[in-house]
């Protein structure tokens, strides 16, 4: 199967694979061709750069260039592991079309065997957005994969339910402090530890990241946050509105929320519901900032 898809990366197509985070739309990141495609299929704007995935942390200084220590000490912190650094792109090993034209780029090293096996095989960077179509809700098994791209994907790796289940953070490296440009499966408190010092978060505004987007993450059915406390009435409410209503309450381990808060929000769509409630978690800068973020854009979606 890997020898396969490397076959298929390496000629131009499209692999769907899996991560730790969620499954992957990869493309050969320095093949302009494979990024037009690949950015067609998932029907997503050109301008909205997508990450690159490497085998290794020694890569980031073969995709990036004048890569700063800090960059390099967050890489052996974390990877293999759910966090992105954006460096200065090295433009003959990765397409401007993989960045949205910009000069920077987000490369991360995934905790997954298959997608390492994967990279290593094929040796350069593999762009690669979340496997969905631009702004649903993203896939964590392959299963999803099928059902949102079909036979647009030249092929589909199966590698089992992703384990952490929300996107990698992303923390932009290129000025004098580094930045989170979006939260996600490496906690801001652990960045913070290993950087010496509180990182600011810029996760709105202009689109430096994959996933910013004000509306995103979202499910057909409409998407409302609401306090535990209030829930049940709410949904109530609702029913007696003549209303299909779904709810996401919050578990008590915010690991098993981020792991399955896709696949939940994908089964109520399944259902019908109208309506999905969620009680989302707190941001305190742990991984229930990453589930909050994403319940926040899938409930601004509508």
């Amino acid at each position: 199967m890997i020898e396969r898809a490397v076959e298929i990366l390496r000629a131009g197509g499209i692999v769907a694979f899996p991560t730790e985070t969620v499954y992957g739309l990869g493309a050969d990141a320095a093949n302009p061709d494979a990024l037009r495609r690949l950015f067609a299929v998932k029907g997503r704007p050109r301008d909205h750069p997508v990450i690159v995935h490497a085998a290794r942390a020694a890569q980031l200084d073969e995709l990036g260039r004048d890569v700063p220590a800090v960059a390099h000490g967050l890489g052996e912190a974390f990877w293999p592991g759910p966090l992105t650094l954006v460096v200065a792109r090295r433009g003959d090993r990765v397409a401007p079309e993989a960045t949205g034209g910009r000069d920077t780029v987000g490369i991360r090293v995934p905790d997954h065997p298959v997608a390492l096996a994967l990279l290593e095989a094929f040796g350069g960077g593999i762009a690669a957005p979340s496997a969905n179509r631009f702004g649903r809700v993203s896939p964590t098994t392959a299963a999803h994969v099928r059902a949102d791209l079909g036979d647009n994907v030249d092929l589909v790796i199966d590698g089992g339910p992703s384990a952490v289940g929300v996107e990698s953070t992303i923390v932009d490296v290129t000025a004098s402090e580094p930045v989170v440009l979006r939260v996600g499966g490496v906690s801001e408190l652990r960045l913070a530890a290993v950087v010496g010092a509180p990182l600011t978060r810029r996760t709105s505004g202009e689109i430096a990241a994959p996933g910013t987007l004000v509306a995103h993450y979202s499910p057909n059915a409409r998407v409302e946050l609401v306090d535990a406390a209030v829930l049940s009435s709410r949904a109530d409410e609702l029913r007696a509105r003549g209303m299909a209503v779904g709810v996401l309450d919050a578990p008590s381990e915010v690991a098993e929320y981020a792991r399955f808060l896709y696949a939940r929000l994908r089964e109520l769509d399944e259902r019908g519901v109208d309506v999905i409630l969620a009680v989302p978690p707190a941001d305190n800068g742990d991984l229930g900032a990453a589930v909050a973020d994403r319940l926040r854009r899938a409930a601004a979606a509508r």
